[in-house]
């Protein structure tokens, strides 16, 4: 049931903070801001050395209140130790199958970045949770969410890279499941950020009842 639960909460949520911070003191503040404004899930880039420590402390501080994950997992060593370090899922730019077996072994939801919809099929395939539209989202923008769910409507995405407040809308509207953001909800004080995640959820609650009626 966690691989459910978690990736049902993610996809609730709509968004995550996409991390990357030294410190256990400066990721805390990132969380508090994250979890007032009702985005309680970080993603923690392995692109620093101490980023399963900084996950342990966390998960330690914050609990079942924070749902905090692995950003940048390579390979199937990388995954089991941040894994082991109490992440809840695990994200990356590229996809790799050692990486989905470790991923399904712990129950964790597994979202590999895919550039190709032999990709992206080979990954749902291998129990992947979400795929991620990354980094070629980067150029293709929100197109690239409609090039993957056009042949398969059903396939569960998650995007990051320039999304934004002004743009957050048009991102929906062609079908992303959940939302990565970086800066929105990772620079300023603890109230900025939670105000930003505020208007994040506001957003995406607003389509979300909107088009489900």
């Amino acid at each position: 049931m966690k691989k459910m639960n978690i990736t049902k909460q993610m996809y609730e949520v709509g968004a995550l903070a996409i991390v990357r911070a030294e410190t256990l003191e400066k990721a805390s503040k990132i969380a508090e801001g994250c979890i007032k404004g009702g985005i309680p899930i970080m993603e923690m880039s392995f692109t620093l050395n101490n980023a399963g420590d900084v996950i342990e402390g966390l998960t330690k501080r914050y609990g079942d209140n924070l749902c905090i994950g692995a950003g940048t997992v390579l390979d199937a060593e990388t995954a089991r130790h941040a894994i082991l370090k109490g992440a809840n899922f695990i994200i990356a730019p590229n996809y790799s199958p050692e990486v989905a077996k470790i991923c399904n072994r712990y129950q964790i939801p597994y979202a590999p970045g895919c550039t190709s919809i032999t990709e992206a099929v080979n990954a749902l395939s291998m129990g992947a949770a979400f795929i991620k539209a990354f980094p070629i989202s980067d150029f293709y923008g929100p197109k690239l969410i409609k090039v993957f769910k056009t042949p398969i409507p059903d396939m569960p995405i998650l995007a990051s890279g320039g999304i934004n407040l002004d743009n957050l809308l048009i991102w929906l509207e062609s079908g992303v499941d959940v939302c990565g953001f970086g800066g929105l909800l990772t620079k300023g004080s603890s109230e900025d950020i939670a105000e930003n995640a505020a208007k994040i959820r506001k957003i995406i609650a607003e389509y979300r009842n909107k088009n489900n009626k």
